[in-house]
């Protein structure tokens, strides 16, 4: 994004959106913007079946419809990535290789029509750590790609498989993420049915209105617990829809019964909330809530927050027109609606 921002315009059209009415904030930066390739399409008709005859298209659309929205909107730019479950679904692994490469290729070509207007997060098999390593690496080098969104654990060998990130397998992934200097969008799936007797008889609570919530910030307190953030020291970590619920809970899980100085018992050196606020970015996705904002910024500072919408699951005016309003500094809007993606 950096380099974009200083190169040479030939096309002023692809430089800038138009303004948006009401005089909102231009030049907004949003980072969790979907899109799908046939292979994976079906996967995001259960979040939208009432509506798949617009949410299917609006998946396969890149340079007209979004573009337009964006447009109205002030988004100048928008970093898409895959849908989900997607690839960590597919426990054939050598599948998972091969629609992730697919999926990257599909992307990296759309971006390449207006370099200006997106940029793209890698789709990574997870299945296989070493496959990884490899796809983003040919991701960022050779595609241009500033980072990766993987849709939270992947099965491998067996549909009932589940692989969370945090295992020991994984470090030397991690080490390469951190190496190539790019962040690691961890993105929300629903827990296997085998795994969900929680939700039985409240399916209502799957997907974003809970779920989505509750195993992302499982995995991410993992990741955390696990140590790897002593390891991996300038490891840089993305959850969407303001922290997944984490926000808010970090002074209750570092001050579990404080008062009896009871020590913390995983691997990692220090509290919870000291690699949250160090390791940690938020966005806005899916969570338009004033309130919620501005217990992310307190929690993590501003320069942690980021802008997103969530689409084509969230819309883009409504998304866009919330951050316009919102009850923050204009200070903080930009900082959270462009500033802090560049700086990232």
């Amino acid at each position: 994004i950096a380099l974009w921002l200083t190169a040479p315009r030939t096309a002023l059209h692809d430089a800038r959106p138009t303004t948006p009415p009401g005089n909102g904030m231009q030049g907004k930066i949003a980072l969790e913007e979907h899109f799908a390739i046939p292979a994976t399409l079906g996967d995001s008709k259960v979040f939208g079946a009432q509506v798949w005859d617009t949410l299917g298209p609006r998946l396969l659309d890149i340079q007209d419809m979004r573009l337009k929205e964006m447009d109205r909107h002030g988004v100048e730019m928008m970093i898409l990535s895959l849908n989900a479950p997607a690839v960590q679904a597919i426990h054939d692994v050598k599948r998972a290789v091969d629609v992730a490469r697919q999926a990257n290729d599909v992307l990296a070509e759309e971006v390449r029509k207006r370099p200006a207007r997106f940029a793209a997060f890698a789709a990574l098999p997870m299945q296989d750590p070493d496959a990884a390593v490899a796809e983003l690496t040919r991701c960022v080098k050779e595609l241009g790609f500033v980072g990766a969104l993987v849709n939270g654990f992947s099965q491998a060998g067996t549909p009932d498989s589940v692989l969370y990130y945090d295992l020991p397998q994984y470090r030397p992934f991690w080490r390469a993420v951190e190496a190539l200097g790019v962040p690691f969008y961890l993105h929300p799936r629903n827990p296997l049915p085998s795994w969900s007797r929680a939700y039985e008889g409240h399916n209502w609570m799957l997907g974003p209105n809970w779920a989505f919530a509750a195993e992302t910030a499982v995995h991410a307190l993992r990741l955390i617990g696990s140590g790897l953030f002593d390891e991996c020291p300038n490891l840089q970590i993305v959850l969407g829809h303001l922290g997944e619920g984490i926000p808010v809970q970090l002074w209750r899980i570092d001050g579990r019964n404080g008062w009896m100085k009871a020590p913390h018992k995983y691997a990692a050196k220090h509290g919870v909330g000291h690699y949250f606020r160090k390791h940690f970015h938020l966005t806005t996705s899916g969570n338009f809530s004033t309130p919620a904002l501005v217990n992310a910024i307190a929690e993590m500072g501003a320069d942690r927050v980021m802008f997103s919408i969530d689409w084509p699951f969230e819309a883009i005016d409504e998304g866009a027109e919330w951050l316009d309003k919102a009850a923050i500094s204009d200070s903080d809007r930009v900082r959270i609606g462009r500033d802090n993606a560049i700086k990232l």
